[in-house]
């Protein structure tokens, strides 16, 4: 487990003096890693510091920082993937060069910078697997709650295992980019199905964290080591076909309902960075079953995480009438009732082999509240429910030309607050084929 150092020092200041700005995302406490598209459109990596990007392969060719040569290759390769993949010891010098770099009394490097609002964010890295959860309990009693209301909300397996489906890599998406509602196979409350555009569009606030270190096939990750093999993490919103999801989900549950589309943010916030903002793992509640010995933590792990979220939601209409965007929820990652550590030692139990840029999504976040529901599912109640937006309409479900933006952040007493940015996307109508 990492330990404070200077790199967290609350009181430490850029030379980038828009890193210094109250409310900043991105002060030098943060120093999150992404790729961007350079000049002839190959991918660069880019830190993000106040608002503007350092262009990592640039400072090391101009020798601005010095790295080894596996570092170095690493750092100039198009993705993360490379970095990722050295390990915490690696990562921990890399943050602490860029770190002495950036601080106010090291010399001016503005020829490095570029503006954040100008620069064409990318997939950070190679997303060859990905892995979604169902890791909140709030989420889950709710959905249970309706789809079962005479019965018992959690399934039997839900509080021995972190609960988790195989997602689909190839449509995940930076934010920024629009969605297009999907077609499906829908069964209306009575009839045969028909095939045609979803009616039931949802978003579900996530985080997803990226796999640093990789395990061997045939291997386990143990619980105590997990957290070490983990790089960062991101925003990601699983957008969801409800309608779909309702009428293939069992036996084998999602599939086309979500291979749609995901959106994450270009950012990734680096487990070093969220060391101030670590909490003890998450609380079991009175009566739950004790976990098996491969899930259970060490006494005084800190594997939970302290991020807050908020959820938005701006129709066409209400951006040509410059309405500012409806809060739709908050919500907190503490609300995950099983750790990205606990997810990646349930998933390697097996052996199944991890590698470097894997995506392990953390499944709707929700809390006790109504308004830290972190879906128009929940928040709706299947629609019975409606929004009322400002434009004077009704939201059940997501329409076209609808902008779903989430922020989050991570603020203390005792921290720099420091944020991921944002992930968004707008609806657009179905595409004919």
């Amino acid at each position: 487990m990492t330990s404070l150092d200077a790199t967290h020092d609350p009181a430490a200041r850029s030379w980038v003096e828009s890193a210094n700005e109250a409310g900043c995302d991105f002060p030098i406490q943060n120093l999150p890693f992404g790729a961007f598209s350079g000049e002839g459109g190959q991918g660069r990596i880019g830190v993000a510091i106040g608002n503007c990007v350092l262009d990592v392969p640039a400072a090391i060719e101009t020798e601005s920082i010095t790295f080894g040569p596996e570092v170095a290759c690493a750092l100039s390769a198009e993705t993360l993937n490379d970095f990722m993949s050295l390990g915490p010891a690696a990562w921990k010098r890399v943050r602490a060069a860029l770190f002495a770099m950036l601080h106010e009394d090291a010399p001016r490097q503005d020829r490095l910078l570029r503006p954040m609002a100008e620069t064409s964010m990318r997939l950070p890295a190679a997303i060859g697997d990905y892995t979604d959860f169902y890791a909140a309990r709030h989420h889950a009693t709710n959905v249970g709650r309706m789809f079962r209301p005479d019965g018992e909300p959690l399934m039997p397996n839900w509080l021995h295992l972190p609960v988790g489906y195989h997602g689909r890599a190839s449509s995940i998406v930076v934010s920024g980019t629009d969605i297009v509602r999907p077609y499906g196979q829908l069964r209306p409350d009575e009839g045969p199905p028909v095939f045609g555009p979803c009616q039931l569009l949802d978003y579900e606030l996530e985080f997803g964290a990226f796999v640093g270190i990789g395990n061997g096939m045939g291997t386990r990750v143990g619980i105590g080591e997990a957290s070490e093999h983990l790089f960062g993490v991101v925003i990601l919103n699983d957008w969801s076909a409800r309608d779909v999801q309702k009428w293939e989900y069992q036996p084998l549950g999602p599939f086309n309902a979500k291979n749609f589309a995901s959106t994450i943010s270009p950012w990734v916030v680096t487990m070093e960075a969220l060391t101030p903002f670590r909490a003890h793992g998450p609380e079991r509640a009175a009566g739950d079953p004790p976990l098996l010995d491969y899930l259970t933590p060490a006494p005084g792990s800190r594997d939970s995480l302290d991020v807050q979220a908020e959820v938005t939601v701006s129709s066409k209409a209400m951006r040509r009438a410059g309405t500012p965007p409806m809060q739709l929820s908050r919500g907190t990652l503490a609300d995950l009732s099983w750790s990205f550590a606990q997810m990646l030692a349930h998933h390697t139990s097996t052996g199944c082999p991890m590698h470097a840029g894997d995506l392990l999504g953390s499944g709707t976040v929700s809390g006790p509240e109504k308004s830290s529901r972190g879906c128009l599912l929940e928040l709706t109640w299947r629609g019975t429910e409606p929004i009322e937006l400002p434009d004077g309409t009704q939201r059940r479900f997501l329409q076209d030309g609808d902008e779903l933006t989430i922020n989050a952040w991570c603020e203390s007493d005792r921290a720099a607050r420091i944020g991921f940015g944002s992930c968004s996307g707008v609806i657009l109508p179905p595409q004919d084929s």
